[in-house]
């Protein structure tokens, strides 16, 4: 993959808490769009796009942290930019 097209489509795994190792700012504030099983989704706490899985909040149940409970589904997941218009590149799985 070129160095242009890596920066045009968002990793692989990535995750909106910051307390996760799969946590950038920096790609999250470009605004990432998601489609899990055909469907564009706004409340994806997180997602792996090789592995087909998708973390949403499980109602507002929080744990004893204060951080809401999550639970995984498991689909095809693509994933875009949202900053780069009409027809970004998208990522998902091969």
């Amino acid at each position: 993959m070129s160095e242009e097209t890596s920066n045009d489509t968002p990793p692989d795994h990535l995750s909106i808490d910051p307390h996760s190792e799969h946590f950038d700012a920096d790609k999250l504030q470009r605004g990432v769009g998601i489609k899990f099983k055909d469907r564009q989704r706004t409340d994806i706490e997180e997602y792996c796009i090789s592995e087909g899985w998708v973390r949403v909040q499980a109602g507002k149940t929080v744990d004893r942290k204060g951080r809401p409970l999550t639970i995984k589904l498991n689909g095809p997941v693509e994933a875009w930019y949202e900053d780069l218009g009409e027809n970004p590149p998208v990522a998902k799985a091969n």
